[in-house]
């Protein structure tokens, strides 16, 4: 998949592809869950038809993110599914062509929605242009399907929305596969993502605390946005193409006066230096939600109670 970074790269795209047309959609697509995933079905059926190549806009951070970063709103943003990285390995497997990738900023936000469909949809040799049911976009968030619909028959874009897919009779969002995260429901989760929960990340470096206590942990990295799950799970990884059974702590490890969010899993009969690589880590069951011990001797105790259920939920 072909990526194209920014607004001010559509132009330099266009010069250099001018005769590659396009059948396009609009998102967020945090966790590509299966409501993402019937627009870009739509997506394809309609590339195949119209001959043309499919590509994805997408916005980076969360306007919520945003919204809440620089101070606008009261609300906390809303933990991420995904980070960008793995957004942008979901899109590519799922055989998308192109994608753009949309810095949302304070030009972004206050851009018209007129402005929006010139100085970016316009930009790209656009045959169709399919987006989800509730889309809307522009400052203030006025624009709308009908605004794009009108467009559409002055430009000869075919423009068309994909209705809001249902489970269990309610919407598929990924505001609800949040809240099935954060209650550790996991099969909830699997079914409105389509696939199992897994974050993947790269393992860096830590204060190495674990070694201390004979519970060497893998510490990966994680993006500034806080994930959708806190505590301490069993898991299963697969590094390398083998998968492990372990155990995950996700949160601040308030015993050691940590204070930034921190992903660390212990692989379970696993030995090997796996710096700078990446793991996919599977969330099956929540053990227990972090806590504050007394001691590193108290600490190292729960740990191995912990370690002792995560082997037997595991089996």
């Amino acid at each position: 998949m072909y990526l194209i970074r920014g607004q001010n790269n559509i132009s330099l795209f266009k010069k250099r592809h001018p005769k590659t047309f396009m059948s396009a959609t609009i998102g967020n697509f945090d966790g590509l869950h299966i409501g993402h995933q019937a627009i870009l079905d739509n997506l394809k059926e309609e590339a195949k038809d119209l001959g043309t190549s499919t590509l994805v806009f997408f916005t980076e951070p969360h306007a919520a993110e945003y919204f809440s970063a620089k101070g606008l709103t009261n609300n906390q943003s809303p933990p991420r599914l995904c980070p960008w990285r793995e957004k942008y390995r979901l899109l590519n497997n799922y055989g998308i062509d192109y994608a753009c990738f949309l810095r949302f900023n304070s030009s972004l936000k206050s851009m018209t929605p007129e402005n929006f469909i010139k100085d970016i949809l316009e930009e790209m040799n656009l045959k169709s242009l399919i987006v989800g049911d509730d889309f809307r976009f522009g400052a203030e968030r006025v624009g709308d399907f009908n605004l794009l619909r009108e467009w559409g028959e002055k430009t000869n874009v075919v423009v068309s929305n994909t209705k809001t897919v249902l489970f269990d009779g309610k919407r598929v969002s990924s505001t609800r596969i949040r809240k099935a995260l954060l209650e550790s429901n996991f099969n909830l989760a699997e079914d409105l993502l389509g696939r199992p929960y897994i974050y993947s990340g790269k393992v860096v470096y830590g204060n190495q605390l674990g070694r201390t206590i004979n519970v060497p942990t893998a510490n990966l990295w994680i993006p500034k946005q806080k994930l959708s799950i806190s505590g301490v799970y069993a898991v299963t990884c697969m590094h390398q193409g083998s998968n492990y059974k372990g155990i995950a702590n996700m949160g601040v490890r308030p015993t050691v006066g940590g204070e930034q969010p921190v992903l660390e899993v212990h692989l379970f009969d696993f030995n090997q230096d796996i710096y700078g690589q990446r793991i996919d880590v599977e969330f099956k069951f929540k053990i227990r939600d972090e806590k504050k011990f007394e001691s590193l001797d108290f600490l190292k105790e729960q740990i191995q109670k912990d370690i002792s259920l995560a082997k037997k939920l595991l089996q």
